[in-house]
């Protein structure tokens, strides 16, 4: 049932996404810097704790549930799977920040581009030429599609809606307490950065896989190969490295922000990024998801069949 699940979040997504706000979830944050405040004394077995803390309750409750209602009715845990990707996704949203970003290159207006790409991407854009609107916009969308998308789908297809909620908790907290500097936060959020890297570890590498069936399979692969460990996070390196690949543009390079130079390796091959490419990007992940929707249908109709 993995396959009608996702179809049915995705359509409501389509025709009713929810506002990026909500899928943030301003109550769990609120209780994941409570347990920060409890537990925090700088060392790595108190994050381990925090995190199983943070953690457990939801994706074993949810977890459950779905036994619960799988046990009473399979069109019952149909539902419930296909709510729980509907809340935990944000394919929507993603698709109309990237339209918004597109169109306003499209029409040459610089600013609207800029501040559409701040608000998506949450850093001053104020100094980016349309390139860099364009190329940030494209890396954005990638990795967007990956955490948003992707990862939740691979999770859910392992274990469940449980799996689907660990991952995009896991990512949470991963950002939350994995991004603060040790010297000022201890080992505290270590445990919370190598769990969502070994949770990234399989869907990076399917992502990639896909990009380059979908794309140009020599460059995607290539690009992967040479390019993804230079990135600062490997599994993104995978994917950016295969994207880029796929499409043939370059991505990567320094940027700057707030007048201070940031130096990034440079991945991808062929042209440098414009408003065509942002469009091949979105057209790059329509295609990969439609290539796992086909897959998850014969892994469907073929357990139908062996019943």
């Amino acid at each position: 049932m993995s396959f009608f699940a996702l179809l049915a979040a995705l359509l409501l997504e389509h025709f009713r996404p929810l506002s990026q706000d909500f899928r943030l979830y301003a109550w769990f944050s609120g209780y994941v810097h409570y347990l920060e405040r409890q537990f925090n004394a700088g060392g790595h077995r108190h994050g381990v704790l925090a995190w199983l803390l943070a953690l457990s309750p939801f994706v074993l409750l949810v977890a459950l549930i779905s036994i619960w209602l799988n046990s009473l009715s399979g069109l019952v845990g149909w539902a419930w799977s296909a709510i729980s990707l509907y809340y935990l996704m944000g394919f929507g949203t993603l698709g109309e920040r990237a339209a918004a970003v597109s169109s306003a290159l499209r029409n040459q207006q610089l600013d609207q581009a800029r501040w559409q790409l701040e608000q998506w991407r949450g850093c001053d854009c104020a100094n980016f030429s349309s390139g860099d609107v364009a190329r940030l916009g494209i890396e954005e969308l990638l990795i967007s599609a990956f955490r948003r998308l992707f990862g939740i789908v691979v999770w859910f297809a392992v274990l469940g809606p449980g799996g689907a909620l660990l991952y995009r908790l896991a990512q949470i907290l991963a950002q939350m307490w994995g991004g603060q500097h040790e010297q000022e936060f201890g080992n505290f959020g270590r445990f919370s950065t190598r769990v969502f890297a070994w949770m990234e570890w399989l869907p990076a590498r399917l992502t990639a896989i896909s990009f380059a069936v979908v794309g140009d399979f020599e460059d995607a692969m290539y690009c992967w190969r040479s390019q993804a460990k230079q990135w600062m996070e490997e599994s993104l390196g995978i994917v950016l490295a295969s994207g880029a690949g796929a499409i043939g543009v370059k991505l990567g390079d320094a940027i700057e922000t707030r007048g201070d130079i940031e130096s990034r390796p440079d991945i991808g091959l062929g042209d440098d990024a414009d408003v065509d490419f942002m469009d091949s990007a979105i057209s790059l992940i329509w295609r990969t998801l439609g290539l796992w929707l086909v897959l998850l249908l014969l892994i469907t109709l073929a357990r139908w069949t062996g019943a």
